[in-house]
């Protein structure tokens, strides 16, 4: 039998059904599911008022309430307020995302240990009144090696009046005045197989030398002896090759020098000048005699100086550097103080190189007898510091770069709603004299 019964307001029925006695010997079906169901239930209800606990305690760990919407007032002034902090947000988050991937550099000094290294020098030069084969490029050092007429990494690059290249620039492989170029270099072969025939050996007028072959040759033998040359027209050598007249106008043109030479790794100093170089018992001479030392103009240029490899970042303080000295004998002299450095990247790589500061000073030379003597050119005097300084490349950690961020937003977050507040405060304030005043 079934029975229904219909609640008042509502559509939904209550049905129940009542069940007939089992047969004999069955047992019913309310005896075997009732505590099933009645477990089931009580299962689900525990779990639910739990569930419910959990997330009324978790409501009053809310630190962020929030409001309805019917609450909230939107104005003008707080969106032009947002926008403002999403815009600075942005400019302050690429800042931060550019400082993230540049390594940090850090800086290090301590006392300088490395030994029977040598010092590279890089220069790049430029003589707009001095002619390329009349300037030469001398170094020497304290340990007493002396290199004369350096050209082994050196260029030379002759120049119009106006500062333009005549021709492409010429590689000198000789190194030191001795070399002998003409004949003799036909000679050397590195395959000899056979002798050839000796050239004809020219006189050298008693200098000691065996053979001058060319003007140029009994001349550096001249030099040599510290002899002054006789006419030359009374040298056969000179006659043959047609040099009757020495001529003591500077030809009209200008010089760029430039290369790099390796320098044992201690205080010496290294310098450009006019005129032939030579020793000469145990001095070091140019040899200008055949010029007139007033129409010197060692005005120059300077456009590129550095010892070792560039470090990336860091400018060398005198490149571009321009000098103008005007007509004469003049000694220009830069004082350089070098101290060694190094470079590590972050790859682990290491760059060996130097940095330098440097000071200059000029001083007009009056050749002569009573005159203040001294060897017209362009010096560079040079000093190692005991001292080293490490440059390291370090990458900040991404937790740091994160917590910048963080902070970033949730600082100007914060300023921005203080700023609203109480720019809202002073509208409102405002707002109510004005309600005031319009009642009274």
């Amino acid at each position: 039998m079934i029975e229904s019964i219909t609640d008042r307001g509502s559509s939904r029925c209550l049905r129940h059904r009542i069940s007939h006695p089992p047969p004999p010997g069955e047992r019913s079906w309310s005896e075997t599911t009732p505590i099933a169901t009645h477990n089931t239930g009580t299962a689900a209800d525990i779990m639910g008022t739990l569930m419910r606990s959990v997330g009324d305690r978790l409501k009053q760990l809310d630190f962020y309430p929030k409001t309805l919407d019917d609450f909230r007032i939107k104005t003008i002034s707080g969106g032009a307020v947002t926008i403002i902090a999403v815009i600075i947000m942005g400019l302050l988050f690429l800042s931060e995302l550019y400082s993230y991937v540049t390594p940090k550099i850090a800086e290090d000094l301590f006392v300088d240990t490395t030994r029977g290294s040598k010092l590279k020098i890089n220069l790049d030069v430029v003589f707009p009144k001095i002619p390329c084969n009349l300037l030469s490029l001398d170094a020497m050092d304290l340990s007493g090696a002396q290199h004369v007429n350096i050209q082994h990494n050196i260029y030379k690059r002759k120049l119009d009046t106006n500062g333009y290249p005549i021709e492409e620039p010429q590689r000198q492989e000789k190194i030191g005045h001795e070399v002998i170029e003409g004949d003799n270099e036909n000679n050397n072969n590195d395959n000899k197989t056979e002798v050839a025939a000796a050239p004809k050996c020219g006189s050298c007028y008693g200098t000691g030398k065996e053979c001058c072959n060319t003007c140029e040759e009994v001349k550096d033998a001249y030099r040599t002896k510290g002899w002054a040359l006789p006419p030359l027209p009374d040298i056969e050598q000179c006659v043959k090759e047609g040099q009757l007249v020495e001529s003591t106008d500077l030809p009209q043109e200008g010089c760029q020098i430039y290369g790099y030479l390796e320098v044992n790794r201690v205080a010496g100093n290294f310098h450009l000048a006019p005129g032939k170089s030579f020793q000469h018992n145990h001095l070091h001479i140019h040899d200008v005699q055949q010029y007139r030392t007033a129409d010197f103009d060692l005005s120059h240029r300077i456009r590129h100086l550095s010892f070792g490899v560039n470090i990336p970042g860091k400018t060398n303080p005198f490149d571009g550097t321009e000098l103008s000295t005007g007509k004469g004998p003049k000694s220009i002299n830069y004082y350089v103080k070098i101290v060694p450095t190094t470079y590590e990247k972050v790859d682990g790589s290491t760059l060996l190189t130097n940095q330098f500061s440097i000071t200059q000073h000029q001083k007009d030379l009056q050749m002569g007898l009573m005159g203040d003597g001294g060897l017209p050119g362009v010096f560079f005097t040079y000093e190692l510091s005991p001292m080293m300084v490490k440059y390291s490349e370090k990458q900040r950690s991404l937790g740091h770069f994160l917590t910048g961020v963080c902070s970033i937003i949730g600082g100007v977050f914060t300023v921005a709603g203080l700023i609203h507040s109480a720019s809202y405060s002073v509208y409102r304030q405002l707002q109510k004299k004005v309600e005031i005043g319009k009642a009274s």
